[in-house]
Order: C-alpha cells, then structure tokens, then sequence
C-alpha cells in the first residue's frame, strides 16, 4: 500500500440559483463556497470527493480538514480507513464537530482505494444489487396544498413512480388534505412519503400520521426533534405508517444504535455526508441484523451522491436512493453525472473507485483557492 503524501482543496465558489424555503431554515442556494478534495499518494495516485452539501457554503468543513485531518493523514497508509474511523470520537472529544469534515475524507479514501485495486466501491464492498428505485423530492418550497398536489403531477409525467413530500411549516389541516389528494392523483401502485424535518408536536405529529396511515405512505420520516424519545416512541408505537429517523446532524452512527436498541423505530436513515462509506455501510449492516431498513439520504453533491449509490448497491436494505430537485443545487463539477436509466433507475458507476470523473476544466474556471 501507497502512502498519503499530500491532501489539498480547490476552494470553489459557485451559484446554483436561489431556492426560497417554506420552513424554519435558510434559503438554498445563492453564492456559495464549496471544495473539491484531492488525498494524494506516493504513486501519484488521488482519491476525490467534494466538500458541501447542495447550496450551502463549506467554510468550516474546509478549515477543519486542512487543520485538524490533514495533519493526522499525511505519511500514514491509504489503507488506515478503519484507524481513522477509529479516532474520531477522540478527535470530537476536542469539542469539533468533526463527521461532516471526516465524510469527504473517508469517502476520497474508499475512491483512491478503488483506484488502487482497479474496481469501483461497489465490488470492493461486495455486490448485491446493479440497480435502485428513486423517488424525487423537493425543498419544501409551497404554502398550500395544491402546490405539492402539482408537484406529485409534474413527477408522475416526468416517469418517476415515487415521490417524498417535504410540507415544511404548512400547517396541519392544509398537509393533510395535501396527503389525501396526492394519493389520488397518483394512485396506489405510487410510492409516498412525507418529510417534517422534526417540525411536529407530539399532537400534530398524530394527525399527519393517521392521514398517512389513511392514504398508504411508506415512511414518515423526522416528524418531532430527534432528542423527544417519549414522542417518537408513541408515534411508532400508535401508527401504521413506519417512523423513519434521522437526518439531523448530530444523528450518528451510536445515536442509531441506541434507536435500534431500544426499538424506538421501523427504519433507520443515513448518508454518506454524515457517516462516510465506511460508517454507512457499518450502519445498513446493524440495521439488517435487526432487521430494518436503512434509507439512505441525499448527501448533498455529485461525488458524496455517488458513494451513497455504490453503499446501495452493495446492501439488501435499502429499497431507494433520494433524488433531489432542482439538480442544480447538489450536481456540479464532474463530467459524467449519474443518471437515471430508461427503466426508471439506478445504477452505480462501475469504473474503479467512485467512477467518476472531475471536470477539471469547471473547477478551474470555478476555483478561488487551493489550501
């Protein structure tokens, strides 16, 4: 095995459009700062990922790999993916939020490993699987129902078969007729789920979830804080349709564990943007022991989207890979850009490591600095 000689970051600024938000949270999109991740060895090789998730800026990501991960890589083996893993509890200990800045780093390491080997990810992790349903979704971005039931339309034209409603702060009588009427505009063999982003009380959390149970929906995922266990508890123990969590931040691998643990819900989410390749599968295969489903969120770019698609392929519980709208706030800055098949699916790239190709000629038209 080659060793890391080097780790660098093309800082990048690019604006992929404005997306207005109807919820608690920050509009999408605008200018934004963002890094392409390149770990070098002594053989020449690099292994990539992209820092930045859809249209927010990385700043701190950035400075923390440059001055906390970079100095623990250099000089050691590529290989070392699971001593890294290893150390970042003691590393969090500093009081860091260091997974959203370790992600992209594990992530260039599986890449440059699969380069290394001549395989992509996905058979270094073992096959199971050469393709996945998707199901689109959308930032909440409407304040009536009949915004969401276009939406549902537009996508059942478009030739998708499954769709995630993010409702955002639309209150709850408007949500529910929204949940009925989606359903019967695109009838039963169309796959639905709705996503609060934790903005629920325990008693409106209840009402959406009859109306989901009502209407035949595969999850509702983060309806209440992560932290409100007596709610999650009750709502997963008093609905038909699954609670799904998290995608919070802080929800990490021990955190899901300890949902798991203590049966609180029917499905498990992660990503690679919080738990790298090596933490994702780690968790889709807790989750199947237990035998649950680990959904397997967006992870904000092109690269970070890719490891998420290989993880899939290489597990037998996950039933659908996240497709976000618009693509312009999550695609950027590689010239072969997964996409969707004529069948309706995906499939992973199957050249050696992420099998993705940067588009160099991009970053350097994009690119502020290199650190």
């Amino acid at each position: 095995m080659a060793k890391i000689t080097d780790l660098q970051i093309d800082v990048i600024e690019r604006n992929p459009g404005s997306v207005k938000v109807q919820d608690n949270r920050m509009d999408l999109g605008g200018e934004v700062v963002q890094g392409v991740l390149r770990i070098k060895t002594e053989e020449g090789m690099e292994g990539n990922a992209f820092i930045g998730e859809q249209g927010t800026s990385s700043h701190n990501q950035i400075k923390l790999i440059v001055s906390t991960l970079k100095p623990i890589l250099i000089g050691r083996e590529t290989s070392q993916r699971e001593w890294l893993w290893s150390q970042l509890e003691l590393i969090t200990g500093l009081g860091q939020p260091i997974n959203a800045a370790w992600a992209p780093v594990d992530v260039a390491l599986w890449d440059l490993a699969g380069k290394q080997a001549g395989l992509s990810i996905a058979e270094m992790l073992g096959i199971c699987k050469y393709e996945i349903p998707l199901y689109a979704t959308y930032p909440p971005r409407h304040k009536s129902s009949e915004g969401f039931v276009d939406e549902a339309k537009q996508l059942k034209d478009e030739g998708f078969q499954a769709y995630k409603i993010h409702p955002g702060n639309m209150n709850v009588r408007e949500t529910n007729k929204a949940i009925t009427r989606i359903r019967e505009e695109v009838g039963d063999t169309f796959t639905l789920m709705l996503d609060r982003n934790h903005g629920y009380t325990l008693e409106q959390a209840l009402k959406v979830g009859k109306a989901l149970d009502a209407n035949d929906y595969y999850w509702f995922e983060d309806p209440v804080n992560v932290n409100d266990y007596r709610s999650i508890r009750k709502l997963s123990n008093s609905l038909i349709t699954p609670i799904n969590m998290s995608d919070s931040a802080t929800f990490l691998f021990r955190q899901s564990s300890h949902f798991i643990a203590e049966n609180l819900v029917r499905m498990i989410r992660g990503t690679s943007r919080k738990l790298g390749i090596t933490g994702l599968k780690k968790l889709c295969s807790m989750a199947e022991g237990f035998g649950l489903n680990c959904e397997i969120g967006l992870a904000g770019n092109s690269l970070m989207n890719a490891a998420n698609l290989h993880v899939i392929m290489s597990v037998s519980n996950c039933t659908f890979f996240e497709y976000w709208r618009p693509e312009t706030l999550h695609q950027w800055g590689v010239v072969n850009e997964i996409s969707i098949k004529s069948n309706g699916k995906l499939s992973a790239p199957s050249e050696p490591g992420l099998g993705i190709i940067l588009d160099e000629d991009w970053i350097q038209h994009h690119r502020i600095d290199t650190i």
